[in-house]
């Protein structure tokens, strides 16, 4: 690998020119602004890297960009990306425009430069280095690139199904991970699932005086009434059956999660709290981030919230909820619990709107041989082994890839960004060297899992 890496240190400038141009493109599927223009874009950078890229059109949706690579080894890898971000609010909180790519201090500043932009750039120099010093690659190589992640995926499923043979391939590398503050790398190898509604009431037809508060129903407080029904005291989930599909953790899932390093006192301190719930800590805790469901209230509407006074008493009321859920939980099973337990507990009025489709946990098993192999060239890479979460405690599109696609899929160390890199948030950004670095092992595993194999 000697000369694909000297290949990889000589094109440094071309890697951070290819980022900086697609991060110059809005690609924001919150607000639909510039998809179909990244979309062209994404397809044409591949296009440049010998890369011949097509655009699948998604009923209701931007375009899927596709293309496939041949290769000696008759194995399929699928890599997973999306061209899409999130929007930059607040924007006052930039230190540099959001589209318009920063250096400074050897990072590399703009949206979508480490979520998830660079894993595009770096999959492309890696597979770039390895044909223009072998003459092939080492195994076959589709991508795959969606542009509504950042939003749910509501079309994604769909499109999955639609074109599922051609995406056929025997393991699937999604987004990239980075390394953790230690510099270890990092295997994750699944995702939560996740079903997401909005809750209402609506009492009066219109506000009311808040006069009235002796006799006229109050929305906020019917609605809050039903929120504080979902958790017991100690902060279980309520819901009656909520529990009973969860899987039980296996010896190996604890094992893995017992050798991630305790980072839970660094992550206290930079919320500001005083302790996580219940104490948690060490083990305890890395179990409950990773192998337990949630129910959070991410956010509620209602009444007079501005400066000042205003005696109203609101007539409508609504609250954002999302359920982080684990294998074998499904979704659909899920909102019809929730409806029976408001039903049962006196709230039938409370309306549920399910938002954006929902997404199955998956979780690829731990001695599956690609995680193994993984594991491996990781070690030798960076020079200890990978940390290995058996999930991500947060959600994305993956199990209709496991169902029509591919049985194993993972988030394998050769991402662009690192711990800090501050995803989702003002002065997104990635450290330089690290973007060489990921095209190297991302390279490395590229020719393990040709030669190699599971």
């Amino acid at each position: 690998m000697d000369k694909v890496n000297a290949y990889i240190d000589d094109h440094s400038e071309r890697r951070i020119a290819l980022l900086e141009r697609l991060c110059r493109q809005p690609s924001i599927s919150a607000h639909g602004a510039g998809l179909e223009e990244m979309a062209e874009l994404t397809a044409e950078a591949m296009r440049e890297y010998g890369v011949n890229a097509e655009l699948l059109p998604v009923d209701g949706g931007p375009p899927l960009v596709y293309a496939e690579v041949a290769g000696r080894s008759p194995r399929t890898l699928l890599f997973y990306n999306h061209y899409d971000v999130q929007p930059v609010d607040p924007l006052d909180e930039w230190t540099s425009p959001p589209f318009e790519p920063t250096r400074r201090e050897g990072k590399l500043f703009a949206r979508g430069v480490s979520d998830n932009k660079g894993d595009l750039a770096v999959r492309l120099e890696a597979i770039a280095a390895l044909r223009e010093v072998n003459g092939e690659l080492p195994l076959n190589i589709k991508f795959l690139a969606e542009g509504e992640e950042e939003s749910g995926s509501p079309h994604f499923p769909a499109a999955v199904q639609t074109y599922k043979d051609r995406l056929a391939a025997d393991v699937c590398l999604s987004e990239g991970t980075g390394t953790g503050p230690d510099g270890r790398p990092s295997l994750v190898l699944g995702v939560k699932g996740m079903l997401y509604v909005e809750l209402t009431t609506q009492t009066a037809q219109v506000d009311a005086h808040s006069a009235y508060a002796t006799v006229v129903p109050s929305a906020a407080w019917r609605l809050v009434s039903a929120l504080n029904s979902l958790k017991q005291p100690d902060g279980r989930v309520a819901i009656d059956g909520f529990y009973d599909q969860v899987r039980p953790l296996t010896a190996q899932e604890k094992e893995a999660l017992a050798a991630i390093p305790d980072t839970s006192e660094a992550l206290r301190q930079a919320l500001g709290l005083d302790a996580f719930l219940d104490d948690l800590q060490g083990y305890d805790w890395q179990e409950r981030l990773y192998g337990a469901p949630t129910c959070n209230i991410c956010g509620v509407e209602t009444g007079y919230t501005g400066p000042g006074l205003k005696t109203v008493l609101p007539s409508r009321a609504r609250a954002k909820v999302d359920f982080r859920l684990v294998p074998d939980q499904r979704p659909q099973e899920i909102l019809s619990q929730l409806r029976a337990h408001l039903d049962h507990h006196g709230f039938p009025d409370v309306d549920i709107q399910p938002i954006a489709d929902h997404e199955r946990a998956v979780r690829t098993p731990v001695d599956d041989p690609w995680v193994r192999t993984t594991a491996q060239i990781a070690e030798a890479f960076y020079g200890e082994p990978p940390e290995i979460a058996i999930n991500s405690a947060g959600t994305a599109p993956m199990d209709v890839l496991v169902d029509e696609v591919t049985t194993s899929l993972l988030f394998a160390p050769g991402g662009a960004g690192y711990e800090g890199s501050r995803i989702h948030a003002p002065d997104e950004h990635i450290r330089l060297s690290d973007l060489t670095e990921a095209t190297k092992m991302t390279a490395r595993l590229l020719q393990a899992f040709g030669e190699d194999g599971p």
